[in-house]
């Protein structure tokens, strides 16, 4: 079994690319060989900032041989009185065989000649020499760029080629117009430990090879290390440090020997907000910043940075580093002194300056809008005094940091600073926590709003953006959602789902889209509601099945399928429409649909052959006992007759167990009805009869739709 090696050297290639490379590698490279026919035993993927590496192991000297069958003329061509045409004579010569080796076989379209011929397994050198730059250039990335006076697109210049099988150098040529990078046994090592170039025996020894060298191929060992060594600084600084998931990838993929140092700033920018300067360090310095305790989060005047340099300079690596982040520091505070020197309300007037959208206007025109949604919200959930004062305050000044020095310099820092500056400007707490909650959550898995205030502020934010953008016709397209409308309306539900705020979105959406048509006359108003429903609609469906792992039946069963009135039910109660999709996946697990399925199901079906109101569930109205023809139908009946005031109690209660409970007494009965010595045959002769029968399907069926359209429902 042989051993394969391919290194990519590099110029230092951006982090985000390295991770992306690695994923992409781990993925292809297998199904690429999978695809030739060449088993393996393992492979890895390595990487550092100067090279992308993949070693194979347990390949074949060549493929395996495979039978092949080609098809070729129709018998009738090929043959003539039982002797081979010039057809027959083409084909065999093409393939390379005798006539006696041609077979005829019938097919679909009649009788073909045919000939099983053995092929020969290539070389596996032969066929890795052709992936090889498949492998390379079918990487994708952001930002890839051209040199030289090629066409090769790379995210930076190819320097080197590294390509062994076992210990012999597989010939590779990467042409770039007049430079032709050749594949080679020699590597470069790391560029300030280890400068001289390091020639490598066979494939196998290549991570321990360049380790000697003074770089660690090992994304993963280089990472475990970095922890490690972070976590150890912390400690002998009697600190400790978070290790953030985002920042410790990164480095990973910025060095190739990691070393941590430590480094220290003035005591004085410890006055800063703690935000100020962990972004500082995490965002803009790749620094892992040092508290006092896990618990705490006060901060040390420390720093931790993985250097890529010498160890034995590592207090020089960290004198300029502190320069580097004390200049950062000192910014953040002249821009903390600047902004606290007027309230945050003063702040409101710049917000004329900056553009939320070219045709909607600035963002103080959209916080105008918020607040005005805010006062829609605040009516359904019918707050108190003091809670719509502060949500009225919090919509107001959310957007107002904005505009301050510290949020210009450091963007990251929205809504953080806004609270800061609304708590030192003597806002009570509550708007200054609403103003930091309302971009809550930033995305799919981020916390949620746990104020009633950020709740309501944070529901006006993604309903104004989704009006607006919808209303000028922006509709996400495929992948392309530039204005991130899903997330904005899965925030819309999930905000709604986890606080249980009764949000009445028909309603809400109506008043919205009038408010919008009201300066924007040329709007259509029932299409911008009606897009505006089937967006919020497909986003419930998606976020039932996919973060609440409801089966899809069920959530069709829920929303309904081209059923208004559904639809506008779900829409008006996010909560009961939640709540219904839980149960009914919750009784087909207990098994409790399984009792109730095939007789509801059952009727579901037949009464859509009848007219009956589906809001009906009184029998004395809509069933007349004088045509009834067998006992089962009055069973039937009176079966209705008893359920009523059970599905009424469900209604009010939103306990839809009382309904499936009665549901389940009455399926014997329903059974009796169509199967039983008293069965009936629903569509009679008789027009009265039958409409008579189709009544009584239908009011079980209505009974059913207080919680779900059963004929939407598969057995299971």
């Amino acid at each position: 079994m042989s051993t394969f090696l391919l290194e990519v050297g590099t110029e230092e290639l951006p982090a985000s690319f390295v991770n992306d490379a690695i994923a992409q590698w781990r993925s292809r490279i297998p199904a690429s060989l999978t695809e030739n026919s060449l088993a393996h035993e393992a492979i890895e993927v390595y990487a550092t900032p100067r090279r992308l590496a993949v070693l194979i192991k347990g390949l074949p000297t060549q493929q395996p041989d495979r039978e092949e069958e080609v098809k070729g003329p129709p018998a009738q061509a090929a043959f003539k009185d039982g002797l081979p045409t010039k057809a027959a004579e083409g084909f065999a010569r093409k393939l390379g065989v005798e006539l006696n080796a041609l077979e005829i076989r019938p097919t679909d379209k009649g009788d073909f000649v045919f000939v099983r011929q053995t092929i020969a397994g290539r070389p596996t050198a032969e066929i890795l020499t052709q992936l090889v730059s498949q492998w390379i250039f079918g990487l994708e990335g952001k930002r890839l760029m051209r040199w030289g006076d090629g066409d090769i697109k790379f995210p930076r210049p190819i320097e080197w080629l590294v390509a062994l099988l076992n210990d012999a150098v597989l010939p590779i040529e990467l042409v770039n117009g007049s430079e032709t990078i050749k594949s080679d046994r020699i590597t470069r090592a790391h560029r300030v430990l280890h400068p001289e170039s390091v020639t490598i025996s066979q494939a196998d020894d290549y991570v321990d090879c360049l380790r000697s060298a003074s770089v660690e191929v090992n994304p993963e060992s280089r990472q475990t290390k970095i922890q490690q060594q972070v976590q150890a600084a912390a400690q002998k600084m009697d600190g400790y440090t978070e290790i953030y998931p985002d920042l410790l990838q990164e480095v990973t993929h910025l060095v190739e020997f990691p070393t941590a140092v430590v480094g220290k700033f003035d005591s004085e920018f410890l006055s800063l907000p703690t935000e100020v300067i962990t972004t500082v360090m995490v965002t803009h310095q790749r620094y892992f910043p040092v508290f006092k305790t896990e618990k705490s989060k006060e901060l040390l005047p420390y720093f931790i940075t993985i250097s890529n340099g010498d160890p034995a300079k590592s207090d020089i690596i960290a004198e300029g580093n502190a320069r580097v982040i004390r200049a950062r520091l000192a910014d953040g505070q002249y821009f903390y002194k600047a902004d606290l020197s007027q309230s945050l309300e003063n702040y409101l007037p710049q917000l004329e300056k900056v553009t939320f959208q070219e045709s909607l206007g600035s963002v103080r025109e959209k916080v105008e809008r918020l607040v005005k949604i805010a006062g829609h919200i605040n009516e359904q959930l019918q707050l108190g005094e003091d809670e719509r004062n502060n949500i009225e305050r919090a919509t107001l000044l959310c957007k107002a940091d904005l505009v301050t020095q510290m949020v210009g310099e450091f963007p990251e820092l929205q809504g953080i600073m806004g609270q800061k500056y609304a708590l030192a400007s003597g806002e009570p707490e509550a708007v200054g926590t609403a103003i930091i909650e309302h971009y809550l959550p930033r995305g799919a898995g981020d916390s949620l709003p746990q104020t009633i205030t950020g709740q309501v502020v944070a529901l006006a934010d993604r309903l104004d953006t989704l009006v607006s953008i919808f209303g000028l016709g922006m509709l996400p397209t495929g992948s392309s959602d530039p204005f991130a409308l899903r997330r904005a309306a899965n925030a819309v539900i999930n905000i709604a789902w986890a606080a249980d705020l009764p949000i009445n979105l028909h309603q809400l959406l109506q008043k919205i889209v009038a408010d919008f048509v009201a300066k924007y006359p040329k709007t259509k108003s029932e299409e911008l509601v009606r897009q505006l429903q089937e967006f919020f609609l497909q986003r419930i469906r998606n976020l039932l099945q996919d973060e609440r792992n409801t089966d899809y039946d069920l959530v069709n069963a829920v929303l309904g399928d081209n059923d208004p009135e559904y639809t506008e039910r779900a829409l008006k109660d996010l909560l009961d429409v939640r709540d219904r999709a839980l149960f009914l996946q919750t009784i087909r697990n207990n098994g409790k649909l399984n009792e109730i399925y095939e007789t509801v199901n059952r009727s579901t079906r037949l009464a859509a052959q009848g007219d009956l109101d589906k809001a009906q569930l009184q029998p004395e109205t809509v069933v007349s006992p004088e045509l009834f023809q067998k006992a089962s139908e009055q069973a039937f009946y009176d079966a209705l007759v008893q359920i009523v005031p059970q599905t009424q109690a469900s209604q009010e209660q939103r306990n839809y167990q009382l309904l499936v409970d009665g549901l389940a007494q009455i399926a014997p009965t329903v059974s009796t009805f169509f199967d039983g010595a008293e069965s009936v045959l629903v569509m009679d002769a008789d027009p009265n009869i039958k409409r008579n029968r189709l009544n009584i399907l239908g009011l079980l069926r209505n009974h059913a739709r207080v919680l779900a359209d059963f004929g939407a429902i598969v057995k299971s």
